[in-house]
């Protein structure tokens, strides 16, 4: 399985967005830097449906928009 997250910095409250096939283990690589809070993520079966949503939430302000819009008492 593959996922899209977003981890939200507990500092600055910024967002990162990624994919990755092994959830946990990225979150942990993450918090190594930077405390994070894991705060949405998707599942997808094929590694090209996760790396073409993670470009669509980078590189499309409309998409990011509506998930921001779905996540706005995560993003608090």
């Amino acid at each position: 399985m593959y996922y899209v997250y977003v981890l939200k910095n507990i500092k600055t409250q910024e967002l990162y967005y990624g994919y990755t096939n092994n959830l946990e283990q990225r979150i942990v690589e993450h918090n190594r830097k930077q405390p994070n809070e894991l705060i949405y993520y998707e599942t997808y079966k094929a590694e090209s449906d996760a790396r073409n949503r993670e470009r669509r939430l980078k590189q499309y302000a409309q998409a990011l928009t509506a998930l921001k819009s779905r996540l706005k008492e995560s993003l608090k």
